[in-house]
C-alpha cells in the first residue's frame, strides 16, 4: 500500500507539472494591429524595438504594424474594429465631435512635430516675417495644417496676408529650387534633409509658440472599460519602446532597418541623414514624465479647433484623454 501511494503521488505531481507548463504555454496573447498613419519610416523605432526586444510579448501582446490612413484609424478604433492606433491629438478631438468613443492614453511626442522651414538668405526667423511670402503646405488639411494656423495666430497673421500654396509632400525640392519663400514640415524630416544637401536653413517650431497635443496612442472607451488590463500593458510596452531607442539609438537603427524598406541598403551618407532624423526625433519625445498628457495642450487644441471651425461647439475634454494608464 505505501509503495502504491508513492506511485500515485508521483504521477500525480507530474501530471501537476506537465499542467503548469501548458498552461504557462498556451497563455492567451492579445493580437494587435496598430496603425501609425504613415508609411515604414524611421520615425517609428520604438515600436519596431517594442517589437524585436519582445517588450510587447513579455507583456502578452503581439503587435503587427499597419501603414494606414490617420483619419481611418480613428474611425475603426471609434466603432471597436481596432484596439489602439497612432494618432495626433486633433484627430482624437474631431472624432470624438463625430460621436466616436476614442480616448488618448499615451502621449508619445511630447513636443508638437510641425513646424517652418525656410532658407537663411529668406529671412523668416519668425512667424510674422511670413507676411507677404509664398508657403508651400502639403494640403489644408491634418496636423501640418493645424500647426501652421498656430503659427500664423502667433504671428498675427490671417491667410490672406501670405500665398499657401498646396505642394504635397514635396516641400525640400520645393525650398531648393527657389518655388517657396517657406515651407510646413515635420520638423525632423525635411530640415535635416536639407542639411544634409548643403542648405542653410532656419527653422520655426510651433512647439516654440504654443503647446499642442502630438502623435500618441489612442483606445476606445470600451477597451478601457472591459480590458483595462490590455490598454495598461499596450502603454507600458510602448513606453519601454520609446525609453530604449531613446537609450540606444545605435541599436534602434539597427532594428529599423527590418521594417523600414530600403534603409538597410542606403548609402553610409544616406544612412547618415536617418540617423540625424531619428536623433532629431529623440529631442521630440523627451519628458520629465514619459507619457503624459498636459491638460493645457489639450485645452490649447481644442480652442485652435473652434477657432479654425473645425469644431461647430465645445467638446467636454474628460473623456478625451487620460493619464491612469501609465506605468
Amino acid at each position: 500500500m505505501r509503495l502504491k501511494s508513492k506511485i500515485f503521488r508521483l504521477t500525480f505531481l507530474t501530471f501537476l507539472a506537465v499542467g503548469l507548463v501548458t498552461g504557462c504555454a498556451t497563455k492567451q496573447t492579445d493580437i494587435i494591429r496598430l496603425p501609425v498613419g504613415f508609411v515604414p519610416n524611421i520615425q517609428f523605432a520604438p515600436l519596431y524595438v517594442a517589437i524585436e526586444k519582445g517588450f510587447y510579448r513579455d507583456a502578452g501582446l503581439q503587435v503587427e504594424m499597419d501603414y494606414n490612413m490617420e483619419t481611418d484609424s480613428v474611425a475603426l478604433v471609434g466603432a471597436g474594429e481596432l484596439q489602439f492606433a497612432v494618432v495626433s491629438g486633433e484627430q482624437v478631438l474631431l472624432g470624438r465631435a463625430q460621436g466616436l468613443p476614442v480616448t488618448y492614453v499615451l502621449d508619445w511626442y511630447q513636443k508638437f512635430p510641425v513646424g517652418v522651414v525656410s532658407l537663411v538668405n529668406r529671412n523668416i526667423k519668425n512667424p510674422a516675417d511670413l507676411r507677404g511670402k509664398k508657403v508651400g503646405i502639403p494640403g489644408l488639411y491634418g496636423a501640418s495644417y493645424i500647426g501652421f494656423k498656430a503659427l500664423l495666430n502667433a504671428g498675427g497673421l490671417q491667410e490672406s496676408d501670405l500665398t499657401l500654396d498646396s505642394i504635397g509632400f514635396t516641400q525640400a525640392e520645393a525650398l531648393a529650387d527657389g518655388l517657396e519663400d517657406a515651407a510646413v514640415v515635420y520638423i525632423t524630416n525635411e530640415p535635416t534633409k536639407l542639411r544634409a544637401e548643403g542648405f542653410d536653413v532656419d527653422v520655426i517650431a510651433v512647439s516654440d509658440y504654443l503647446s499642442l497635443v502630438a502623435n500618441g496612442l489612442i483606445t476606445n472607451e470600451k477597451m478601457i472599460s472591459e480590458k483595462p488590463d490590455v490598454v495598461r500593458a499596450m502603454v507600458a510596452a510602448t513606453l519601454k519602446g520609446i525609453d530604449y531607442a531613446m537609450q540606444h539609438p545605435d541599436q534602434a537603427f539597427t532594428i529599423s532597418e527590418k521594417y523600414v524598406e530600403n534603409l538597410a541598403s542606403l548609402t553610409p551618407e544616406e544612412k547618415d541623414v536617418q540617423r540625424q532624423v531619428l536623433s532629431a526625433s529623440i529631442e521630440l519625445w523627451k519628458a520629465e514624465r514619459p507619457g503624459y498628457s498636459d491638460p493645457q495642450a489639450w485645452q490649447n487644441m481644442h480652442d485652435l479647433l473652434l477657432q479654425m471651425k473645425l469644431l461647430s461647439k465645445p467638446l467636454d475634454l474628460n473623456g478625451a484623454f487620460s493619464n491612469s494608464f501609465l506605468p
